[in-house]
Protein backbone atom coordinates (compact mmCIF):
# COMPACT_ATOMS: atom_id res chain seq x y z
CA UNK A 1 0.00 0.00 0.00
CA UNK A 2 1.51 3.41 -1.06
CA UNK A 3 2.21 6.20 2.11
CA UNK A 4 -0.30 8.60 2.61
CA UNK A 5 0.40 11.54 4.58
CA UNK A 6 -1.00 11.48 7.64
CA UNK A 7 -3.58 13.92 8.82
CA UNK A 8 -1.81 13.93 12.50
CA UNK A 9 -4.81 14.26 14.85
CA UNK A 10 -4.45 16.17 18.38
CA UNK A 11 -5.87 15.75 21.44
CA UNK A 12 -6.09 17.19 24.97
CA UNK A 13 -4.23 15.32 27.83
CA UNK A 14 -6.86 14.41 30.70
CA UNK A 15 -4.41 12.09 32.76
CA UNK A 16 -0.83 11.29 33.81
CA UNK A 17 -0.83 7.60 34.28
CA UNK A 18 2.75 6.61 34.89
CA UNK A 19 6.51 8.08 33.84
CA UNK A 20 9.03 6.05 31.69
CA UNK A 21 11.88 6.54 33.71
CA UNK A 22 13.87 5.83 30.29
CA UNK A 23 16.93 7.78 29.75
CA UNK A 24 16.88 11.57 30.93
CA UNK A 25 13.57 12.81 28.51
CA UNK A 26 10.67 11.01 31.19
CA UNK A 27 7.79 10.07 28.64
CA UNK A 28 4.74 9.05 30.09
CA UNK A 29 2.21 7.21 29.23
CA UNK A 30 -1.28 9.42 29.39
CA UNK A 31 -4.96 9.02 29.08
CA UNK A 32 -6.05 11.96 26.48
CA UNK A 33 -9.71 13.46 25.54
CA UNK A 34 -10.19 10.55 22.87
CA UNK A 35 -10.26 7.76 25.36
CA UNK A 36 -7.16 6.43 24.12
CA UNK A 37 -4.11 5.95 26.16
CA UNK A 38 -0.11 7.44 24.32
CA UNK A 39 3.25 7.68 25.17
CA UNK A 40 3.67 11.41 25.43
CA UNK A 41 6.86 13.19 24.56
CA UNK A 42 7.22 16.70 25.94
CA UNK A 43 8.39 19.61 24.82
CA UNK A 44 9.72 20.39 28.22
CA UNK A 45 12.38 17.50 28.62
CA UNK A 46 15.49 17.93 28.21
CA UNK A 47 16.39 17.94 24.26
CA UNK A 48 13.32 19.67 24.18
CA UNK A 49 11.34 20.68 20.42
CA UNK A 50 14.13 19.16 18.67
CA UNK A 51 13.49 15.52 20.31
CA UNK A 52 9.78 15.89 19.00
CA UNK A 53 10.69 17.05 15.55
CA UNK A 54 13.33 14.27 14.89
CA UNK A 55 10.52 11.73 16.40
CA UNK A 56 8.22 12.99 14.33
CA UNK A 57 10.38 12.92 10.81
CA UNK A 58 12.08 9.68 12.14
CA UNK A 59 8.39 8.15 12.55
CA UNK A 60 6.81 9.00 9.49
CA UNK A 61 9.84 8.46 7.02
CA UNK A 62 9.97 4.67 8.86
CA UNK A 63 6.05 4.46 7.92
CA UNK A 64 6.57 5.53 4.54
CA UNK A 65 9.17 2.79 3.43
CA UNK A 66 6.49 0.16 4.68
CA UNK A 67 7.42 -0.06 8.31
CA UNK A 68 5.58 -0.49 11.38
CA UNK A 69 5.15 2.18 13.93
CA UNK A 70 2.52 3.81 16.10
CA UNK A 71 0.18 6.11 15.46
CA UNK A 72 1.49 9.82 16.03
CA UNK A 73 -1.07 12.38 17.51
CA UNK A 74 0.08 15.80 19.01
CA UNK A 75 -1.08 16.22 22.14
CA UNK A 76 -1.99 19.42 23.28
CA UNK A 77 -1.04 20.40 27.54
CA UNK A 78 -2.91 22.55 29.42
CA UNK A 79 -1.87 25.01 31.51
CA UNK A 80 -3.32 23.83 34.28
CA UNK A 81 -2.76 20.11 33.92
CA UNK A 82 -0.46 19.23 36.41
CA UNK A 83 -0.84 21.30 38.98
CA UNK A 84 -2.10 18.63 42.01
CA UNK A 85 0.81 16.01 40.40
CA UNK A 86 3.17 15.43 43.88
CA UNK A 87 6.51 14.68 42.40
CA UNK A 88 8.20 17.97 42.06
CA UNK A 89 10.76 17.12 39.16
CA UNK A 90 7.31 15.38 36.79
CA UNK A 91 5.29 18.88 38.04
CA UNK A 92 8.08 20.98 36.40
CA UNK A 93 8.19 19.29 33.35
CA UNK A 94 4.62 19.20 33.16
CA UNK A 95 5.01 23.34 33.31
CA UNK A 96 7.58 23.60 30.92
CA UNK A 97 5.56 21.12 27.95
CA UNK A 98 2.60 23.55 27.88
CA UNK A 99 1.35 23.65 24.18
CA UNK A 100 1.84 20.84 21.78
CA UNK A 101 3.72 17.71 22.77
CA UNK A 102 3.97 14.46 20.80
CA UNK A 103 2.33 11.37 21.93
CA UNK A 104 2.59 7.77 20.43
CA UNK A 105 -0.26 5.25 20.82
CA UNK A 106 0.30 2.96 23.29
CA UNK A 107 0.95 -0.76 22.73
CA UNK A 108 -1.04 -2.28 25.08
CA UNK A 109 0.81 -5.99 25.60
CA UNK A 110 3.24 -5.23 23.95
CA UNK A 111 7.17 -6.90 24.44
CA UNK A 112 10.51 -5.70 24.51
CA UNK A 113 11.59 -7.00 21.29
CA UNK A 114 14.92 -9.43 21.77
CA UNK A 115 17.70 -10.78 19.12
CA UNK A 116 18.41 -13.81 21.07
CA UNK A 117 14.61 -14.66 20.98
CA UNK A 118 13.16 -13.17 17.74
CA UNK A 119 15.14 -13.54 14.19
CA UNK A 120 14.26 -10.61 11.59
CA UNK A 121 14.41 -11.29 8.33
CA UNK A 122 17.47 -10.43 6.38
CA UNK A 123 15.09 -7.61 4.34
CA UNK A 124 13.51 -6.39 6.68
CA UNK A 125 16.58 -5.73 9.20
CA UNK A 126 18.33 -4.42 6.35
CA UNK A 127 15.24 -1.55 6.05
CA UNK A 128 15.48 -0.77 9.76
CA UNK A 129 19.54 -0.03 9.44
CA UNK A 130 19.58 1.58 6.17
CA UNK A 131 16.24 4.25 7.62
CA UNK A 132 18.89 4.63 11.32
CA UNK A 133 21.77 5.25 9.14
CA UNK A 134 19.94 7.84 6.86
CA UNK A 135 18.73 9.43 10.08
CA UNK A 136 21.99 9.01 12.36
CA UNK A 137 19.95 6.84 14.69
CA UNK A 138 22.28 6.39 17.89
CA UNK A 139 19.61 4.81 19.82
CA UNK A 140 19.07 1.13 18.42
CA UNK A 141 21.51 -0.91 19.83
CA UNK A 142 21.68 -4.48 22.10
CA UNK A 143 21.60 -2.25 25.22
CA UNK A 144 18.20 -0.35 24.05
CA UNK A 145 16.83 -1.86 21.35
CA UNK A 146 13.72 1.12 21.04
CA UNK A 147 11.62 -2.09 19.10
CA UNK A 148 8.89 -3.47 20.61
CA UNK A 149 6.89 -7.06 19.05
CA UNK A 150 3.04 -6.08 19.30
CA UNK A 151 0.60 -9.06 17.75
CA UNK A 152 3.61 -10.97 16.75
CA UNK A 153 5.05 -8.17 14.49
CA UNK A 154 7.93 -5.42 14.87
CA UNK A 155 6.89 -2.38 15.81
CA UNK A 156 9.74 0.25 15.89
CA UNK A 157 9.45 3.00 18.52
CA UNK A 158 11.80 6.10 19.52
CA UNK A 159 13.67 8.20 17.35
CA UNK A 160 14.16 11.36 19.74
CA UNK A 161 17.99 10.41 19.29
CA UNK A 162 17.85 10.65 15.61
CA UNK A 163 18.86 13.91 13.87
CA UNK A 164 22.10 14.38 16.44
CA UNK A 165 23.54 16.97 14.27
CA UNK A 166 20.19 19.90 14.80
CA UNK A 167 21.56 19.62 18.51
CA UNK A 168 24.00 21.98 16.92
CA UNK A 169 23.49 23.19 13.05
CA UNK A 170 26.98 24.20 12.44
CA UNK A 171 28.03 22.56 9.26
CA UNK A 172 24.91 20.82 8.89
CA UNK A 173 24.98 20.43 5.46
CA UNK A 174 28.27 18.47 6.01
CA UNK A 175 27.20 16.43 8.48
CA UNK A 176 24.52 15.46 5.75
CA UNK A 177 26.79 13.25 3.50
CA UNK A 178 29.07 11.55 6.29
CA UNK A 179 28.96 8.21 7.23
CA UNK A 180 27.05 7.05 10.19
CA UNK A 181 30.21 5.59 12.28
CA UNK A 182 27.69 4.17 14.89
CA UNK A 183 25.95 2.04 12.70
CA UNK A 184 28.50 -0.72 14.18
CA UNK A 185 26.45 -0.80 17.55
CA UNK A 186 23.25 -1.74 15.61
CA UNK A 187 21.34 -4.22 16.79
CA UNK A 188 20.31 -5.44 13.82
CA UNK A 189 23.57 -5.07 11.53
CA UNK A 190 24.17 -8.40 11.60
CA UNK A 191 20.91 -9.53 10.01
CA UNK A 192 21.25 -6.97 7.98
CA UNK A 193 22.84 -8.81 4.69
CA UNK A 194 20.56 -6.96 1.36
CA UNK A 195 21.97 -3.16 2.06
CA UNK A 196 22.44 -2.71 -1.47
CA UNK A 197 19.17 -4.00 -2.68
CA UNK A 198 17.03 -2.06 -0.21
CA UNK A 199 19.21 0.91 -0.84
CA UNK A 200 18.02 1.20 -4.30
CA UNK A 201 14.34 0.53 -3.58
CA UNK A 202 14.11 2.97 -0.53
CA UNK A 203 16.16 6.05 -2.56
CA UNK A 204 12.79 5.65 -5.11
CA UNK A 205 10.14 5.93 -2.32
CA UNK A 206 11.38 9.08 -0.80
CA UNK A 207 11.13 11.24 -3.23
CA UNK A 208 11.77 14.84 -2.87
CA UNK A 209 7.93 15.50 -2.56
CA UNK A 210 7.35 13.18 0.01
CA UNK A 211 10.29 14.15 2.00
CA UNK A 212 8.72 18.04 1.62
CA UNK A 213 5.31 16.46 3.04
CA UNK A 214 6.73 14.61 5.94
CA UNK A 215 9.21 18.22 7.31
CA UNK A 216 5.90 20.00 6.26
CA UNK A 217 3.91 17.92 9.50
CA UNK A 218 6.44 19.71 12.37
CA UNK A 219 4.68 22.27 13.57
CA UNK A 220 5.74 25.73 13.24
CA UNK A 221 6.05 26.44 17.28
CA UNK A 222 8.24 23.34 17.19
CA UNK A 223 10.76 25.28 14.91
CA UNK A 224 10.62 29.17 16.17
CA UNK A 225 13.65 30.22 18.03
CA UNK A 226 16.36 29.04 16.51
CA UNK A 227 19.14 30.92 16.00
CA UNK A 228 20.51 29.28 12.53
CA UNK A 229 17.68 30.58 11.13
CA UNK A 230 16.14 33.89 10.36
CA UNK A 231 12.49 32.34 9.40
CA UNK A 232 10.32 28.96 10.31
CA UNK A 233 10.40 28.45 6.84
CA UNK A 234 14.56 28.89 6.33
CA UNK A 235 14.64 26.32 9.35
CA UNK A 236 11.68 23.77 7.77
CA UNK A 237 13.84 24.11 4.58
CA UNK A 238 17.31 22.86 6.25
CA UNK A 239 15.21 19.53 7.28
CA UNK A 240 13.96 18.96 4.01
CA UNK A 241 17.89 19.61 2.28
CA UNK A 242 19.73 17.98 4.86
CA UNK A 243 17.06 14.88 3.98
CA UNK A 244 17.78 14.73 0.11
CA UNK A 245 21.15 14.98 0.25
CA UNK A 246 21.32 12.07 2.41
CA UNK A 247 19.33 10.34 0.63
CA UNK A 248 21.43 11.39 -2.68
CA UNK A 249 24.28 9.79 -0.83
CA UNK A 250 23.21 7.21 0.94
CA UNK A 251 25.74 4.84 -0.87
CA UNK A 252 28.20 6.61 1.79
CA UNK A 253 26.48 5.57 4.90
CA UNK A 254 25.39 1.92 3.07
CA UNK A 255 29.35 1.32 2.64
CA UNK A 256 29.50 2.21 6.43
CA UNK A 257 27.82 0.19 7.28
CA UNK A 258 28.62 -3.23 4.91
CA UNK A 259 31.71 -2.44 6.29
CA UNK A 260 31.38 -2.62 9.82
CA UNK A 261 29.22 -5.64 9.01
CA UNK A 262 32.11 -7.92 7.53
CA UNK A 263 33.80 -6.94 10.97
CA UNK A 264 31.92 -8.70 12.73
CA UNK A 265 29.88 -11.70 10.81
Amino acid sequence: MAYKIPEIRTVNVIRYVTPLREGGSLPAIAEADDDFFYVIKFRGAGQGKKALIAELIGAEIARAIGLKVPEIIFANLDEAFGRTEPDEEIQDLLKASVGLNLGLHYLSGSITFDPAVTNIPPELASKIVWLDCLLTNVDRTSRNTNMLIWYKELWLIDFGASLYFHHSWHNWREQAIKPFLLVKDHVLLPQASELERVNEELKKILSKELIMDIVNLIPDEWLEGEEEFNSVKAHREAYVEFLETRIAHSEIFVKEAENAREKII
